[in-house]
């Protein structure tokens, strides 16, 4: 498993709410650090790429694992 600097949950969650609540987690975070998402929309993975996208933050990995979907990102 990746490491990674801070968590967040956003299980049960649907679009925007993982990426709105991943936005704001990131802004409070460090440049180089990495965010670990939790989220169980299966429209969060498009989401999540484009959001790396637009934002430049690096989408380090995506993946699903019993329904619940995988997603770090290092903060530009």
């Amino acid at each position: 498993m990746a490491t990674f600097d801070q968590e967040l949950d956003a299980k049960g969650l649907n679009c925007p709410l993982p990426i709105l609540r991943a936005k704001k987690s990131i802004a409070q975070m460090a440049s180089g650090q990495v965010l670990h998402i939790e989220a169980t929309d299966p429209g969060s993975v498009k989401d999540f790429e484009a959001f790396a996208k637009q934002t430049g933050n690096a989408l380090q990995e995506s993946r699903e694992e019993n329904g619940t979907f995988h997603f770090l990102i290092q903060k530009a």
